[in-house]
């Protein structure tokens, strides 16, 4: 009899093994499946940018003809650096339209081990933080970038010759716009960790002292630039973002305080 149940149990045990085993590789799979879908319209996207990356690349080339001598041109010091720099934007061009769709991908994956309530964050989720990587990279392109341009291409002129190499140009451009764009997402990354209660907004109110030096920090690292009005340009609206990540936060706050009490 105890044989018996020995052997019923090894069954048990070598059956739930395998499920979990299915589960895993399933997942691995659907894993798979959505990155292989991201990088496939990644690719598409580059390829179909390739069309307008000289246009881009002229309209890139604005904030320095500006503060410039007239008819300014980027120089190339290597045989490849033109080709390597048309390459880049057309890959910058294309993560900026596949950017809903890898997003929507990766909720794909997510959305199965979800609840329906915590499904129907996505329409939150997805288009405010898109909304607010927009309103960043418009406000690098209006405000930082001519700022920077103009102090660090009029520093010293009878010293300096403002005659800047085209891929350290562009890169300084596509390293502020991006990561000032990310910096903005800052009230909705704060409102879903509060939701889930990893923080409350309690704490974010005390510790508002180390937030404007870790708000400093973070502009002294993704502005190229090290004049200081661009830094403080930079700080200012990540400022106004953290007050309002403290409003978001309470609301985060109260909804799982509530989700909690049922």
């Amino acid at each position: 009899m105890n044989k018996s149940m020995d052997v019923a149990d090894n069954t048990g045990d070598e059956a739930e093994e395998n499920f979990l085993e299915m589960g895993l590789l399933e997942h691995l799979n659907e894993l798979r499946k959505r990155l292989t879908w991201a990088a496939g319209f990644l690719i598409v996207a580059t390829l179909l940018s390739f069309a307008f990356a000289e246009p881009v690349l002229d309209f890139l080339l604005i904030p320095y003809a500006n503060s410039a001598a007239e008819g300014a041109q980027l120089q190339t010091l290597r045989p490849t650096e033109g080709i390597e720099t048309f390459f880049k934007v057309s890959l910058m061009m294309g993560a900026i339209v596949s950017m809903p769709f890898i997003l929507w991908q990766f909720w794909l994956f997510i959305s199965p081990g979800l609840t329906k309530k915590e499904r129907r964050y996505v329409y939150v989720f997805i288009p405010s933080a898109l909304l607010l990587f927009g309103t960043g990279v418009l406000f690098t392109w209006f405000i930082l970038v001519p700022a920077a341009v103009s102090f660090l291409g009029n520093f010293l002129p009878d010293v300096f010759k403002t005659d800047w190499q085209g891929q350290e140009y562009i890169g300084f451009l596509m390293t502020m716009i991006f990561w000032v764009g990310v910096s903005f997402e800052m009230p909705v990354i704060i409102y879903f960790v509060a939701r889930v209660g990893v923080v409350t907004a309690q704490t974010l109110r005390e510790q508002w002292r180390m937030a404007i030096v870790g708000i400093a920090v973070l502009a002294a690292a993704i502005t190229p630039s090290i004049d200081p009005v661009t830094m403080l340009l930079t700080m200012s609206p990540l400022v106004v973002l953290y007050g309002m990540s403290i409003i978001l936060a309470y609301i985060g706050q109260r909804q799982f305080e509530k989700s909690m009490a049922v």
